[in-house]
């Protein structure tokens, strides 16, 4: 049902380019990691997951979900709200999360936590939820950019360019080597050596997309007096 009223208006909007598609697994469970720099994203990541014949889950903002028909349609699709509000049901999605990938799902977390804060839509520093997710449960830990969602929906923007039709450029890595930190107790060492592994694989996949080099040092938000949630008081058009 949500397929029929969903796709064909993404197909009027936007056509993908989807490259290394066969490294999502075609069966059992796995966590999906992309950048992150436009509201769309999710909507386009999963369409693109769904593509490849699976049923994507993800994270996404409670707020989202009291949105008229967003709301409803993010619910049917059984995503997973996070609450940064602090309501005291800060394990809630955590635990959805882990009850997703204990019934063999994929499960599409965005290690940014947000959208990135570097001023040209480099990924910035992640956080370490995927990487837990992923080493908790064993199971692999997939990388992924895109490059084009801007074009449908700018950073920080509310307005929906539909025509012309854009391009969208998605690229699935292989799973990040984490073999050498299974096994071993999950301290925030070892959390945080896996989260970078996790973003280096993310910002190599964009730089094939965009045809350009990253910053050798990652947007820190708190280094630049940014707070890591909220839109920023610059906003772009």
């Amino acid at each position: 049902m949500l397929e029929a009223l969903v796709v064909p208006f993404l197909n009027v909007i936007a056509k993908l380019d989807i490259r290394g598609g066969e490294r999502i697994p075609a069966t059992g469970p796995f966590v999906l990691s992309p950048n992150h720099y436009s509201n769309i994203d999710p909507v386009i990541m999963a369409w693109a997951v769904w593509k490849l014949g699976r049923a994507p889950r993800f994270l996404a903002k409670a707020s989202l979900f009291k949105v008229p028909v967003v709301g409803f349609a993010l619910r049917r699709s059984g995503q997973i709200p996070v609450d940064r509000a602090g309501s005291g049901r800060g394990n809630a999605p955590i635990a959805a999360a882990n009850d997703l990938v204990e019934h063999e799902k994929g499960v599409i977390v965005y290690p940014e936590g947000t959208l990135t804060r570097d001023p040209d839509m480099w990924p910035m520093r992640g956080k370490t939820g995927a990487v837990r997710l992923a080493l908790e449960h064993g199971v692999p830990l997939i990388p992924a950019a895109h490059w084009g969602t801007q074009e449908v929906l700018p950073r920080y923007s509310k307005k929906l360019s539909v025509f012309p039709r854009k391009r969208i450029e998605i690229s699935f890595g292989e799973p990040v080597d984490l073999d050498d930190l299974r096994g071993q107790p999950i301290t925030q060492k070892v959390l945080v050596e896996g989260t970078d592994r996790v973003m280096a694989a993310i910002t190599a996949l964009l730089e094939e997309l965009r045809g350009e080099t990253a910053p050798a040092e990652r947007w820190n938000p708190v280094a630049h007096n940014q707070t890591e949630y909220g839109r920023l008081e610059e906003r772009e058009q």
